[in-house]
């Protein structure tokens, strides 16, 4: 059981995220070159089999999306430099801003027009830092097994516990939720995508800006009950 109760009503919204994320790269890999934007192992070994000279094998995208991201995470590294773990007005800000980013990434994909070379590029890097400011946003959170971008630690965890039995069932249904939330959010990615590249990255766009808000609403209120927990001092006579 996560020993920090304060977490659990973010849990459902790192999983929307987690969901989002699966929209997100399941639209980047039909639309843009097989390239991801949140899940980098896929990126390393893509740009590995394309420096090594793999037929039909991108480099530039995997590349971009690869310092896109970590500039992405590093921007909200620095921000949470004073930070505890937990949602802040910060956590609030940077999640809203992933949320503009993708949207943003759709208006360039609007105003551009075909994704190819350098347009794909601009597109590539708009979303990879969004999606490394959601990480590693969700990282500071620091609800286990919700990264919102990959699953791989997750199954593992998944996997191993069952036989060693040291996690109860709120820790499987947690791990199942993510991966089914990513594995229906490239679904949903792959249908929305008929629509049109700047139509179906409205989509994750606005479901991060709703997870921003509704955190924020939670945040508020645990605020309040933490105001109203504290002892009130006495006055002296």
């Amino acid at each position: 059981m996560d020993p920090r109760p304060v977490h659990r009503h973010y849990r459902v919204l790192l999983l929307v995220l987690t969901f989002s994320t699966g929209i997100i790269d399941g639209i980047c890999y039909l639309a843009l070159d097989q390239v991801f934007t949140a899940n980098m192992t896929g990126n390393v070994l893509i740009l590995g089999m394309g420096l090594a000279g793999g037929q039909d094998v991108p480099t530039a995208g995997p590349l971009v999306a690869l310092v896109a991201y970590v500039a992405g995470a590093g921007i909200a590294g620095y921000a949470f430099r004073n930070h505890p773990a937990g949602w802040h007005r910060t956590t609030t800000g940077l999640f809203a801003g992933v949320g503009v980013g993708v949207l943003a990434a759709s208006v360039v994909a609007y105003v551009v027009g075909e994704p190819r070379g350098w347009r794909l590029l601009v597109v590539v890097a708009v979303l990879g830092v969004s999606m490394g400011v959601q990480a590693a946003t969700a990282r500071h959170l620091s609800v286990k097994d919700l990264t919102t971008t990959v699953v791989t630690s997750t199954l593992t965890g998944l996997a191993a516990d069952y036989f060693q039995d040291s996690h109860g069932r709120e820790a499987w249904v947690r791990r199942v939720s993510a991966v089914l939330a990513l594995g229906a959010g490239a679904a949903t990615g792959a249908l929305v995508l008929r629509a049109g590249l700047e139509v179906a990255l409205v989509v994750p766009g606005i479901i991060a800006l709703g997870a921003a808000l509704v955190g924020e609403r939670y945040r508020r209120q645990d605020a309040g009950a933490a105001r109203a927990a504290r002892p009130v001092p006495s006055s002296g006579s």
